[in-house]
């Protein structure tokens, strides 16, 4: 498989994961004996819609597209751009702050948050791109991070996620094998690496999502690694099912997951169901077009 189809893989896998998880986000499942007086509501299914999950990564494409280097500042100027145009759903509170500071002129490394509540998995969800560079350092890819969240936990769940697509493009990784000990021994002693030693033996996804599912970057990044660790064991689809079933945050999990997935499996091996749906959506030809303008650029056919 060629890079430009694993590229294709990740970002259209990652996509579908925000788009069907979106409307799931945070909800949680009703009592068995739940009692109505006037009987039964009527259950509307979510819509799939895509949130900041994909438009801050076809954000951070675009710039990779427009510049010759990964350049944190570039990357932030996109960012704000989407952001004054009113284009951006689902903003975090912390992403709101850095993005905010930024259209107000703030430097994008003194924006983002610090401390406990800056550990959020913003910088992991849209970091999948800068895998497929493999020029770029860690200290490059610790500046991307801090753009919306200045904290070590939150650079270490998205460089795991960078480690997880590497293994793939490297050929270290083919879906066999336990993706989650190849990340383990390459990211330093922290809660996010903690996490993936706890539940590196846990075979069932659903136990996995009951230590922690929501936002919180050492609950969503391992877990979201967990479940692409068995997309050859369930496929793609039953994999998303499994994480909007858990529950949390089902939009960036999933859109976490399917990038790492979509990755190893490649567009052509997404269900074709699921990719219709993404195509119904108004966003899908800014989504293809991105994809096709890198690939183009970077020569990945």
């Amino acid at each position: 498989m060629t890079k430009g189809e694993r590229f294709k893989g990740c970002i259209i896998g990652g996509a579908i994961g925000d788009a069907w998880g979106s409307g799931f986000e945070n909800q949680f499942e009703e009592e068995d004996d739940t009692f109505y007086l006037f009987g039964n509501p009527n259950v509307k299914l979510p819509k799939w819609g895509i949130t900041d999950d994909t438009q801050l990564t076809l954000a951070t494409i675009e710039s990779i597209i427009e510049n010759q280097k990964i350049n944190p500042e570039k990357i932030a100027s996109k960012f704000v751009k989407y952001y004054e145009q009113r284009k951006l759903k689902g903003i975090g509170s912390s992403t709101l702050k850095s993005l905010k500071e930024l259209s107000f002129g703030g430097h994008w490394g003194q924006v983002g948050r610090r401390g406990e509540y800056a550990a959020g998995n913003v910088a992991a969800m849209r970091i999948a791109p800068i895998a497929f560079k493999e020029e770029v350092t860690n200290s490059e890819i610790r500046d991307i991070c801090i753009i919306t969240h200045n904290n070590d936990e939150a650079y270490i769940g998205a460089r795991s996620v960078i480690i997880a697509i590497r293994e793939i493009l490297n050929g270290n990784w083919n879906g066999e094998t336990n993706l989650i000990e190849l990340i383990i021994d390459q990211i330093p002693d922290t809660r996010v690496r903690d996490r993936l030693i706890k539940i590196k033996d846990i075979k069932n996804l659903k136990e996995i999502g009951k230590i922690g599912n929501d936002g919180y970057v050492v609950n969503s990044v391992p877990l979201a690694i967990a479940a692409a660790n068995k997309v050859r064991e369930i496929g793609i689809e039953e994999m998303y099912l499994q994480l909007i079933e858990i529950g949390g945050d089902t939009d960036t999990n999933s859109s976490i997951a399917g990038q790492i997935a979509g990755a190893l499996i490649g567009e052509n091996e997404i269900p074709k169901k699921l990719i219709k749906k993404l195509k119904e959506l108004h966003e899908y030809n800014w989504i293809k077009t991105t994809i096709h303008n890198l690939i183009e650029k970077e020569n990945w056919e």
